[in-house]
């Protein structure tokens, strides 16, 4: 009886392998932005085969056709510089859990065109553009009829954070924001030494109800900039910083969020240690994002992330069913 129940058990709970589908997209331009270059990954009934972009792989199938009705979205923000591909490991693992993902490259501030990335204009950009995503997925999209409208998360890292703190409601405050111009060069900070940096309206996104903020750069300095911010919250810091973040940054941020975030600081590791794990071609030509100091295992830690932000979005994003 005992190997019967046990066998009826392991039937139930068996899964079939399968992997995240991919696909590259693009939303056109139009009055409020140009045209957006984005990755999307997919729930896929498929199993998994290596998947080389450049000198990353990824995990998943080529145009596999999406499986599932009224699934969450959620959207990934990479930081200054950054790709699409930055946090490739946590889509693939949020698409195979019935997650559809997507991840964009914010124009003017990505690895292959940084024209706005040293501008105020690169940061009233962002959110803007990951409204205009959303407004394309949730309408014109190949996935647009498998999406839930009313459960949609976001992941934003460094730059991205910021972006997302934007988008959950909050008003930055440059001037007196704790941050550094690692180039005084820079337009914003020649703006910003004459004190004449302009008021601009910025792009809020009530549809989005959680937000996962990765080690962000932090131009909130007070609880009345971040007032707004209603959301759920599950915030990530590192111990070291790097890239203009400091350490004492995410805590503080924490400290000013009048809706306490589920915070997470990640002892001996430095800020790039929140990118994807790194092919050995990568570490090789990119060692300063992709190898970490003192030992740290970044494999190891991004099981961690993974499955503590899908946990996460499960817990926030529940369908109403």
């Amino acid at each position: 009886m005992k190997a019967w129940i046990s066998a009826v058990l392991l039937g139930l709970f068996a899964t079939v392998a399968h992997a995240a589908g991919i696909k590259v997209i693009q939303v056109p331009a139009d009055a409020n932005g140009p045209a957006l270059k984005a990755m999307v990954w997919t729930p896929c009934a498929e199993p998994a085969q290596d998947v080389p972009v450049a000198s990353t792989i990824l995990k998943g199938r080529r145009d596999c056709p999406t499986v599932g009705e009224k699934l969450p979205l959620i959207v990934i923000s990479h930081g200054n510089g950054g790709s699409y591909l930055g946090h490739h490991d946590l889509a693939e693992v949020l698409a195979d859990a019935g997650f559809v993902v997507v991840a964009l490259n914010h124009p003017g501030d990505t690895y292959s065109d940084m024209r706005h990335a040293g501008e105020y204009s690169g940061f009233v950009e962002r959110p803007e553009d990951v409204k205009r995503l959303i407004d394309y997925m949730l309408s014109a999209s190949p996935d647009a009829g498998r999406i839930d409208a009313q459960r949609i998360g976001f992941f934003g890292f460094s730059r991205g954070g910021y972006t997302g703190l934007v988008l959950a409601g909050g008003e930055p405050d440059f001037p007196h924001a704790d941050v550094t111009c690692p180039d005084p060069a820079a337009p914003i900070c020649i703006q910003l030494a004459r004190g004449d940096l302009p008021s601009t309206p910025m792009t809020h996104d009530p549809r989005i109800k959680a937000f996962v903020i990765a080690d962000p750069l932090n131009v909130f300095p007070s609880a009345d900039d971040l007032k707004n911010v209603k959301a759920p919250i599950q915030l990530w810091a590192s111990e070291f910083g790097g890239d203009g973040v400091q350490p004492r940054n995410a805590p503080a941020l924490a400290n000013a969020l009048a809706q306490k975030p589920e915070f997470h600081l990640v002892r001996n590791a430095a800020h790039f240690a929140f990118l994807a794990p790194c092919s050995d071609a990568m570490k090789k030509d990119e060692p300063e994002i992709c190898v970490d100091a003192n030992g740290f295992d970044r494999v190891a830690f991004h099981q961690q992330l993974d499955a503590a932000v899908r946990a996460f979005f499960e817990a926030n994003l529940r369908s109403p069913g």
